[in-house]
């Protein structure tokens, strides 16, 4: 099957490291013109460069800013249209993990989380929605986490936040599928990625990185028996983007090798 976005330009935040670098990638070899954004410069940079290697002659762009600020937010996307021109697909991907004791999460860490994961997203798509309505093709994707549909204990606020981005897909894909403006959720399970490497550097344990993530699967008690590969769930969303998903509205999609317990 060829995926192709040729055409098309794509934003995507949280771009420069882990499942956003991997996207950015996954597009651009589809065909599409990128925009990455994250904070840090030279992270993007970096990701920028391997961009630049396959793009061809379509157009790469990248931008440093805090899209919990929305100040930064209307910035940042008048500088992205001025150089790439209308933005076709909006990959919400920017966040980390929050979480802890109901009781000890702060006032600022509730905001702060909300700010990053949910009203980003929020903010994102009103801007972008109507340059999509109007020329009535457009891809909005949230990229959540299985707990958005299981939360468990102790899994606040990030649980919370992105329960509320999948009631927000929900909301959007109703409002503008009559507009061939598609809006999805895709919901992250263990996948390997930066913080996995960061954590095996931190820690005590003497054995390789491979067997850190094996055993990771088995702890986690994971079906399919191992950590999802970056390149898998960029498939996943490139599919998305695409034109073979032209009838997927409002669908939470589980790219966590079976590990969630609700469809």
């Amino acid at each position: 099957m060829d995926v192709r976005l040729d055409g098309k330009v794509a934003l995507i935040t949280g771009g420069s490291l882990g499942l956003g670098r991997a996207m950015a990638l996954r597009f651009a070899e589809a065909g599409a013109s990128i925009a990455i954004v994250a904070r840090g410069k030279e992270a993007l940079e970096n990701t920028a460069k391997e961009l630049r290697e396959i793009a061809g002659g379509n157009k790469i762009a990248t931008y440093a800013c805090n899209v919990a600020d929305a100040s930064e937010i209307q910035l940042m996307h008048a500088e992205i249209t001025k150089q790439l021109g209308p933005i076709d697909i909006l990959v919400n991907n920017a966040g980390t993990s929050q979480r802890g004791p109901f009781l000890e999460v702060s006032d600022e860490l509730w905001q702060n989380d909300l700010d990053l994961k949910l009203f980003a997203a929020i903010r994102l798509s009103r801007l972008l929605l109507p340059g999509m309505q109007k020329r009535k093709w457009g891809r909005i994707m949230n990229v959540l986490i299985k707990a958005a549909k299981a939360p468990g204990a102790e899994g606040a606020p990030t649980a919370v936040s992105r329960a509320a981005g999948m009631a927000l897909t929900k909301v959007l894909a109703g409002e503008v599928a009559k507009h061939n403006v598609l809006v999805n959720a895709l919901l992250v399970g263990l996948i390997d990625s930066n913080q996995h490497q960061i954590k095996h550097k931190n820690s005590s344990s003497s054995s390789s990185y491979e067997s850190f993530l094996d055993d990771m699967a088995v702890a986690q008690n994971i079906p399919m028996g191992r950590v999802g590969r970056p390149e898998e769930f960029a498939d996943t969303a490139c599919f998305l983007a695409s034109d073979l998903a032209s009838y997927l509205s409002g669908v939470a999609i589980n790219v966590d090798g079976g590990r969630s317990p609700v469809v």
